[in-house]
């Protein structure tokens, strides 16, 4: 458990799932939310990826990941190919990155750390299960209003050289993580981003390459 002021990151449980759905549509109007039965499948596959952050005894936040053979994916894929459309049934506990599906905060907490919070959970995960990296496809939020005059790996250069503030993709390079390229179609639905993302990647610095995994640890934070 990661802890900062009133605020916790915690495993996610099965109680918070209606909670979860109700936030998720609140950050993502536009956006189908998870279905109860996504979610709960993704309890059950890898419970320790699951994060939720609480605030005061609020739920606020959520973190969601799998782990995966990234070489499988390395290549142009979707959100949907690579979560198996939101049940995680593509986690492979032989894999070495932690992918992550899903980050979100209710827009009342933007700019509190709350973020910070989510993202140093995941990275408690990969460090504690000898994992060698996280992976993300993240959103371009920003995106949309410059897609008549560039495409949508100019406009990730440009953030990533300070022209652009860009919500999402600033937020992980102020994280540590390294931006490596986009995909396009990778969430179709996601208008703001014009259906891009930005492939992100954080290196665990404690990783052992001779030692074992343990992605089927529930326990770590």
């Amino acid at each position: 458990m990661l802890k900062s002021k009133n605020c916790i990151v915690r495993h996610t449980r099965k109680e918070d799932i209606p909670k979860l759905i109700e936030l998720q549509r609140r950050v993502y109007p536009s956006i189908p939310p998870w279905t109860r039965a996504k979610l709960s499948t993704q309890l059950e596959i890898f419970p320790a990826g699951q994060l939720t952050a609480e605030c005061d005894g609020e739920i606020v936040g959520c973190a969601s990941a799998l782990v995966v053979l990234w070489d499988d994916w390395a290549d142009a894929h979707s959100w949907k190919e690579i979560t198996a459309a939101g049940t995680f049934e593509n986690h492979d506990p032989e894999g070495r990155t932690l992918y992550g599906a899903e980050v979100f905060v209710a827009p009342e907490m933007r700019g509190s750390g709350l973020g910070h919070l989510l993202y140093e959970g995941r990275r408690t995960l990969c460090r504690e299960m000898n994992l060698k990296r996280i992976i993300a496809c993240g959103r371009l939020p920003g995106y949309h209003r410059h897609a008549p005059e560039m495409d949508a790996e100019m406009y990730a250069k440009r953030v990533v050289w300070g022209d652009f503030d860009d919500p999402v993709l600033s937020f992980q390079l102020r994280e540590g993580f390294r931006y490596c390229g986009v995909i396009e179609d990778y969430l179709p639905e996601d208008k703001e981003s014009c259906g891009c993302a930005s492939i992100i990647v954080w290196l665990n610095p404690e990783y052992r390459p001779r030692k074992p995994s343990h992605v089927e640890q529930e326990e770590v934070l």
